[in-house]
């Protein structure tokens, strides 16, 4: 049908749409202006790899529809900035591909874009910023936003960040973005602090904190592997087929040069707390569905990161090469006799607490002065195949007795370039063809124990520095390729307590070089990491240097007319855990069930994770776990002691659910409520399951104060009468708690009292000379009624 009468209103329409058309291509043509502001431009990282990554940054994104411009910026003066930008501008590449002129021609373009400026106080940045606006009118162009690369000491971060919000953030309707180098803190507290000052003057998503590493081509490719890869992946990327992960850094240059530097941070806060446990999550992570997706892929990191497992002092060896203590008195004019205890090596065992993942060591190493430049991944997987014919038989592609692993080679070593290497005898992996390419043959080349050509090895079609890929990640606003300030923390809040323990410990002394041999080879078995072999000497005594474990036997004497075994923490642990397990096997042989009440703290933190790894033989089917006392908070509380139970053993080993008896401190949504009737409800239970109410072992420790449980001094509650389960009032928050009866906790056939650590030592002499006085020491009122009281006491809690 026609409508000739309307024909008028259509020419109308369509001349609406073409201006309309023309209106978007010219928008797209001129999508607006970008200021890049690098901050500490004419320093050695700058100098390095910032410049050429802008300079990428324009090859890319030239012609694309944004204009640029580029300001250096330091507190050097003007004269001498000018300078050093302009041998940097002229030292820059382009890539093979491009013809000398065109690259002379592009370089050209780039320097006229480019300017220096002295940036100091507010005043300069209101300057720049004026300056900008006055660019941008001129040309006749729209601010699209400012990018400033902060490439300075992070003690400048704040008084920088404070002129640019209050001086130089662009205009309404253009985006900021920040990028922020590391180190990020040096422990939790300080990160935090950093990271608040940080938050008062930009919004969570104009920051971004970069990580090198992560813009290095083969870490950014294990996402896109395993995504493209989840067919043959699903089945193989768990505890059940992966025998172990390690993630490894190794340099064979030294830290001359930069010791004030590494004099604060160390090899764990230079390189494992950042770029070597941004790697772990991206290998352990749940995979999203959609992994280009960044606010998913950056909650399935934080998810990996709660999912990690504490570390304890055995989880690290730390090494430190001969000459470093002497390059430290050189550069920070120490004293002749100094020597430093900050390791240059440093090898950490790290477990994850889920499905996936449980029981599978992940191993992290990096050092300085080793035997080798390199860095890579390497996934092992189980091998339960055996092969009848001999190895020369065996075929790369289909034997299973070959090593099946698969490989991302970061850099350098042998093969030199970035590569990702599969095991002929695992699948045939997938890879965008665009950007990479299988490796040539190299013959004699052998990489983890094999020929190259076992594997399926695919390197990059055109090799990127890291720098280039992040400042195009910032450019496209790409947030998973760097740190949120969630993931930061939660990162330090699992490296801190580590750090801390190891603060004063003495690292191994290494040659350096191929000379180091096997002086830092090292083993693991559970939780716990130690050299393979013991040095033939200390070439240097730590500070203070005293008795060590092993100048020590377990020391067995009376304490408050019982018997007492004292030792180093490690042995005394040891030995408390090999009693617990013997006592504990004797009750299954003898009631066929073993009740075991624990009271929660941090001495016993120690045992728990001791049991649970290094106990096989323990009868945990046929064991009752009771509480001997609780906070009022709920379970899932970190306050808890249930928590930590559950934390530190019960997700470790197999207990039946029914087997497990928390204290309901948490009824009808409130925390130990009279009328609950909590106390009464655990006692019913005890007198239920527990032979006479009668436990066979009862774990206590005692506090500063003497308390013991939540039995406290001065407060009569729980100390004698038929009660076995009560309420009482803690003068330490939280001050509400259950408590095992002392009369019930004496019924026990067996009690083993845990005391620990120097904090210890005034009450454990005051408690020796005291008699039963259990209402100014509740602890003095333990004395099971027909079993046995055992002590267990370190040496700095006995000697002092």
């Amino acid at each position: 049908m026609k409508y000739p009468r309307h024909a008028g209103v259509w020419k109308m329409l369509t001349a609406s749409v073409c201006v309309a058309l023309l209106a978007c291509l010219h928008a797209q043509e001129l999508r607006g202006h970008i200021s890049v502001i690098l901050l500490g431009a004419t320093g050695d990282l700058a100098r390095k790899y910032l410049w050429q990554g802008l300079f990428q940054l324009y090859l890319d994104e030239a012609g694309k529809g944004h204009s640029f411009r580029f300001h250096g910026a330091a507190l050097t003066t003007t004269e001498q900035g000018q300078e050093v930008i302009a041998k940097v501008l002229e030292s820059l590449s382009c890539p093979r591909d491009t013809a000398p002129a065109r690259c002379a021609e592009l370089k050209d373009q780039f320097q006229q874009l480019s300017e220096y400026r002295r940036l100091k106080t507010a005043e300069d940045y209101l300057a720049l910023s004026k300056d900008i606006e006055a660019w941008v009118q001129r040309e006749g162009l729209r601010e699209a936003g400012r990018v400033f690369y902060f490439s300075v000491p992070p003690f400048a971060y704040a008084d920088i960040a404070r002129n640019i919000n209050s001086s130089c953030r662009p205009g309404p309707g253009a985006w900021l973005r920040v990028a922020l180098e590391k180190p990020f803190g040096h422990d939790h507290r300080s990160a935090q602090q950093l990271a608040t000052e940080l938050g008062s003057f930009f919004q969570e998503d104009e920051m971004y904190r970069v990580d090198h590493y992560l813009g290095k081509q083969v870490v950014a490719q294990i996402l896109p592997f395993r995504d493209q890869n989840r067919e043959a992946l699903d089945g193989l990327w768990s505890r059940h087929h992966v025998d172990r992960v390690e993630i490894i850094m190794k340099e064979t240059v030294d830290a001359g040069g930069r010791t004030s530097f590494y004099e604060e941070y160390g090899v764990i806060r230079d390189v494992l707390q950042n770029h070597l446990t941004e790697i772990l999550t991206l290998v352990a992570m749940e995979l999203p569905r959609n992994v280009s997706s960044s606010e998913a892929v950056l909650q399935h990191k934080l998810q990996a990161f709660r999912a990690l497992r504490g570390l304890q002092k055995g989880s690290a060896v730390l090494g430190q090469y001969q000459a470093y203590s002497e390059q430290v008195r050189r550069e920070l004019q120490k004293p002749d006799g100094f020597h430093s205890l900050t390791p240059t090596f440093a090898g950490v065992l790290v477990h994850i607490d889920n499905l996936r993942w449980e029981g599978v060591p992940f191993i992290l190493m990096s050092g300085k002065a080793l035997d080798e430049r390199v860095s890579y991944v390497r996934i092992l997987f189980k091998n339960q195949a055996c092969c009848v014919q001999s190895e020369k038989h065996w075929v790369p592609d289909q034997s299973r007795c070959l090593p099946q692993q698969i490989v991302f080679y970061i850099g350098h070593g042998e093969l030199g370039s970035p590569a990702v290497l599969v095991s002929r005898n695992l699948f045939r992996p997938s890879l965008p063809s665009a950007s990479w390419q299988e490796v040539a043959g190299r013959p004699g080349l052998h990489l983890f124990g094999r020929p190259l050509s076992d594997y399926y090895a695919y390197s990059p079609v055109r090799e990127q520095d890291a720098y280039s890929i992040l400042i195009s990640h910032i450019f496209h606003h790409r947030k998973d390729s760097f740190i949120t300030t969630e993931n930061l923390l939660a990162s330090w809040v699992f490296w801190t307590p580590l750090l801390d323990s190891l603060a004063h410990e003495v690292p191994r002394l290494y040659p350096g070089g191929a000379e180091n041999g096997r002086l830092l080879d090292f083993e693991f078995s559970g939780n716990s990491l130690a050299f393979s072999q013991q040095p033939l000497e200390q070439l240097v005594p730590g500070p203070g240097s005293g008795p060590t474990p092993s100048d020590f036997q377990v020391l067995r004497a009376k304490y408050r007319e019982s018997p007492l075994i004292s030792a180093w923490p490690e042995e005394l642990i040891a030995k408390l855990a090999d009693d617990i397990e013997a006592t504990a096997v004797q009750a299954v042989r003898r009631f066929g069930k073993f009740h075991l009440a624990l009271s929660g703290g941090s001495s016993p933190i120690a045992l728990f994770q001791q049991l649970a790894t290094g106990h096989y033989g323990f009868p945990w089917a046929h064991t009752h776990l009771w509480l001997a006392d609780e906070r009022c908070v709920p379970l899932w509380d970190p306050e808890s002691n249930f928590q930590g139970l559950q934390a530190h053993l019960l997700q470790h080993v197999r207990v039946p659910y029914y087997n497990i008896h928390p204290m309901p401190v948490h009824l009808r949504q409130r925390l130990c409520a009279e009328e609950d009737r909590g106390a009464q409800v655990y006692a019913e239970e005890i007198s239920a399951l527990v032979a006479n109410s009668s436990f066979d072992l009862v774990l206590l420790g005692m506090g500063t104060d003497g308390h013991t449980a939540s039995l406290f001094p001065q407060s009569p509650t729980g100390l004698d009468g038929e009660q076995l389960v009560v309420l009482t009032k803690s003068p330490f928050r939280p001050y509400q708690r259950m408590s095992l009866s002392l009369p019930l906790i004496n019924r026990a056939r067996k009690v083993a009292v845990l005391v620990m650590g120097k904090m210890k030592r005034e009450i454990a002499v005051l408690v020796s000379r005291v008699g039963h006085e259990p209402r100014k020491w509740p602890i003095s009122g333990v004395l099971p009624d027909s079993g046995q009281l055992v002590w267990y006491m370190d040496y700095e809690a006995f000697l002092g």
